[in-house]
């Protein structure tokens, strides 16, 4: 008896133990932590060029990304880290480039706020990767708020604020045919608080009437502040006034785009770098273009490209930089690829305008 009620007692305390782990091991995770995912890129590259008296040629980390994203209810979110080399070989730079957040219930109606790419250009928002070349057109850096003409510190076109945008005339097929969005942002740049209570106002809209292609128009209206004015000794606001017009064609594997920007207001003695005093003898006034076309030579495993783009830092010849590229796109998989290209320059800011340009990247992402 003794036996079996001690058998009945171990019998029960397993029962209950096994119960308490069941318990322990269905804990239930919030949807919105379910939603999290983690990704990232890395690019890495050779880099080559002959101007006179000022021959290169390096291993560079591009960039580095991490990114979280999520969905809370109705909410996107997205934060992402950023290391690049972005003062040059050697001196690399950590920083937020991404948080914000997005309420996205209506594609018609969209409100985004945080730290995002500023509502200006095809070009400025394609992902570094996807976008196909070296680097962003030099206008599309000089004028979109990358390395900006004002001076202020390099911001992947980003800035702080609050964005609306949506999409609107569905077609029988449900594509709907006109979008628009419209900014309002600090106007200093990625991390920067706003320097002059004044703030940039960007927007754009374009029509899509037919698959794959869209054609647009953008305007900036803004400034920066807090710029060192040489000819008093005191500070002051540069205003920034801006457009672009532009138009694409992407489906396929075939893409083809142009664009043309306009720049009105003074600018820094160098781009980039959180320069803060305005040079006066380089003009108010800027411009540049750039057309490219990419397209398959073995579908999804070779692409042949060919770029043609020109900026123009005081919207005169004497100041055009112009590259004429061409190269190859490798994928190994979707997920790894290898870039080179190879570039004419003609840059008449020297003494010798032309010179020789080569670039190879290895990119992928996890």
């Amino acid at each position: 008896m003794k036996k079996l009620m001690t058998l009945a007692l171990f019998a029960m305390g397993f029962a209950l133990t096994a119960n308490a782990q069941e318990k322990k091991t269905t804990i239930e995770v919030p949807q919105w932590v379910k939603n999290i995912k983690f990704s990232g890129y890395g690019m890495l590259q050779y880099q080559g060029q002959d101007p006179e008296g000022n021959h290169t040629n390096t291993f560079n980390l591009r960039l580095a990304r991490f990114i979280l994203d999520g969905k809370i209810g109705d909410f996107d979110w997205r934060a992402q880290i950023q290391g690049t080399n972005v003062k040059g070989p050697g001196e690399p730079t950590v920083q937020l480039v991404d948080l914000y957040a997005e309420w996205r219930k209506y594609p018609e109606f969209k409100i985004r706020a945080g730290q995002f790419k500023r509502a200006f250009t095809y070009e400025n928002p394609t992902h570094p990767i996807t976008q196909g070349w070296y680097a962003y057109a030099d206008v599309i850096n000089n004028l979109s708020g990358f390395g900006d003409r004002t001076g202020e510190k390099s911001s992947g076109g980003r800035d702080i604020g609050i964005q609306f945008s949506g999409d609107l005339f569905p077609n029988a097929n449900g594509r709907r045919l006109f979008h628009y969005q419209v900014g309002v942002y600090n106007g200093e740049g990625i991390n920067q608080k706003d320097q002059d209570n004044r703030k940039d106002i960007i927007g754009g809209v374009w029509v899509m009437p037919i698959k794959g292609l869209r054609i647009g128009a953008f305007g900036w209206t803004g400034s920066r502040g807090a710029m060192l004015d040489p000819l008093t000794g005191t500070t002051r606001s540069v205003e920034k006034n801006r457009y672009a017009i532009s138009a694409e064609y992407d489906l396929n594997e075939y893409t083809f785009r142009a664009e043309y920007l306009h720049s009105q207001g003074w600018g820094a003695a160098k781009a980039a770098n959180n320069v803060r005093e305005i040079d006066y003898s380089r003009g108010d006034k800027a411009d540049g273009w750039y057309a490219f076309g990419i397209v398959p030579v073995i579908k999804s495993k070779l692409h042949a490209k060919a770029r043609y783009q020109c900026y123009r830092s005081m919207k005169e010849w004497s100041s055009a930089k112009t590259m004429y590229e061409v190269g190859l796109n490798y994928f190994f998989t979707k997920n790894l690829q290898v870039n080179f290209e190879y570039a004419r320059v003609n840059d008449r800011n020297l003494a010798k305008h032309d010179y020789n340009f080569v670039d190879l990247e290895l990119d992928f992402r996890f």
